[in-house]
Order: structure tokens, then C-alpha cells, then sequence
């Protein structure tokens, strides 16, 4: 596993060795910290087999500043925020670089509260991909918020051409307990396993723009995968690499 320093600088590993090089095989895992955009601004075009990413949208800033929600909060670990919002005036400039680098027929699927999904649906089609529908995560007890307390994320499911699911018997509802006590909104390995399983095979490359504690890298390398990923935190760069240090 190789990582970049936080000025963006290569500690010991290009990130072009990850994608069509005859050594491409040995490189397993890398992560970057760097802006979401601007990484993906460096990774070749159609290099990326699939996109698991779930951004700090910009609706967080008004669930915190009427208490329902902790996810930016400072953490226990940390005296700094974990999140710099990412706004919804940069999706489109977000979606235009995910759907260059992703390659044809490969599949996108974006963490997103329903709020967001209105935002982020039109500006994705926009930049090409089909909409097939919203997954559901059911996180099986109820959180914070206000009218009707929030049980579920949503996980918007795009397409670049068209490729088929590895078992069409899974549901569009998603049944695991949201993770408790650990990094800020943390997902839980296994749902990042089932969309990961579902839309790659062994040795295809799995890229998240906004890691965080790195769940889909640890889902990725689990399945055979290899992984991709940055965040603009610094903290999150450091919880990420301790956590798939023992996979790779």
C-alpha cells in the first residue's frame, strides 16, 4: 500500500502504476490526500471499474445547526472537525470527472440522505450516467432528527453503459446496523461488500474520492478488489491506511 503526503506529493508510489502497466498487478491499494476533484483530475480516463463514495453534502450544515446530526462534530480522537463540506454547486464538476475516469460499463453508487439525492440525481445525468434507482440502507434503529427520525441513508445506483448485476436476486434494501462509537458516520464494511460484489470481479480497481475511515477499501481488498481512495482530512488519510495496512 502506498500513500501521498498531505501537500499532494508521492511518498513512494506514482499513482499512474495502479492502472494499464505491466507491474499493475502488484499495486493493490492507494491513497492520496488531496481534494476529491483534483484527484480524479489526475487518474487516466476509463481506468476505474466502479465508484463507491459517500461525500459530506452540503445539507449536513443545516441538520447541525439545529442539532440532528453529529457528523461534524468534533471527534473524540481528534480536536478538528473530520468534514469540510463538499457543496452542492461543485456536483457537477464531480460528476463530470467520475464519469471520464470510470470505465464503459461500470457502475457508480452514491451515499446521500434524500435531501441531497434531488441535487445530486439531475447532475449526474447530466454528465452521462443512467439513474436506475435508490438503494436503501436500513440501519435498523433510528437516529437523530426531527419529524419522523432518520432510519435510513440512500445509495443513488448509476450506470456508464450497461453492465449486469452478479446476482439479480439481491433487494434494493440493504439490512445492516450503522456503525456506533467510531469515526463519524462510518459505514459499515458489509454494505460497501454487497455493491462492491454485485458490480466488479477480482483484480477490477474500486475508487472512493471521499474515504474517510476507508470501508470500501477494506471491503474492496476483502473481495479481491484493489482500491483507490483519498480525502481531503488528513485524520481520515491516517484512520485508513491503519485499518487496510493489514490487508494489502
Amino acid at each position: 500500500m502506498t500513500d501521498h503526503g498531505g501537500d499532494g506529493t508521492p511518498m513512494s508510489l506514482e499513482l499512474p502504476r495502479l492502472f494499464p502497466e505491466p507491474d499493475a498487478a502488484r499495486v493493490r491499494c492507494t491513497l492520496d490526500n488531496v481534494d476529491a476533484v483534483e484527484w480524479l483530475q489526475t487518474l487516466p480516463a476509463a481506468s476505474v471499474d466502479l465508484i463507491v463514495t459517500d461525500p459530506p453534502y452540503e445539507s449536513l450544515e443545516k441538520h447541525r445547526a439545529v442539532g440532528t446530526t453529529t457528523r461534524l462534530k468534533h471527534s473524540k480522537a481528534s480536536s478538528n472537525d473530520w468534514f469540510s463540506i463538499f457543496p452542492n454547486s461543485r456536483f457537477p464538476e464531480f460528476f463530470a470527472e467520475a464519469y471520464r475516469v470510470l470505465a464503459k460499463n461500470r457502475h457508480f453508487y452514491l451515499f446521500c440522505d434524500p435531501e441531497t439525492m434531488f441535487v445530486a440525481k439531475p447532475a449526474a445525468e447530466l454528465a452521462g450516467f443512467k439513474f436506475w434507482k435508490p438503494l436503501v440502507w436500513d440501519k435498523l434503529s433510528i437516529g437523530m432528527g426531527y419529524h419522523y427520525r432518520s432510519r435510513y441513508e440512500f445509495v443513488l445506483f448509476f450506470e456508464k453503459g450497461k453492465r449486469k448485476l452478479a446476482d439479480l436476486g439481491v433487494p434494493d434494501i440493504i439490512d445492516e446496523p450503522r456503525v456506533r462509537g467510531e469515526y463519524p458516520a462510518q459505514k459499515p464494511v458489509r454494505v460497501s461488500e454487497v455493491l462492491i460484489g454485485q458490480s466488479t470481479t477480482k483484480g477490477e480497481l474500486v475508487v472512493d474520492p471521499f474515504m474517510g475511515s476507508g470501508s470500501t477499501g477494506r471491503a474492496a481488498l476483502s473481495l479481491g478488489r484493489r482500491f483507490a481512495g483519498t480525502d481531503i482530512s488528513p485524520n481520515a488519510v491516517a484512520l485508513t491506511r491503519s485499518r487496510l495496512s493489514s490487508l494489502v
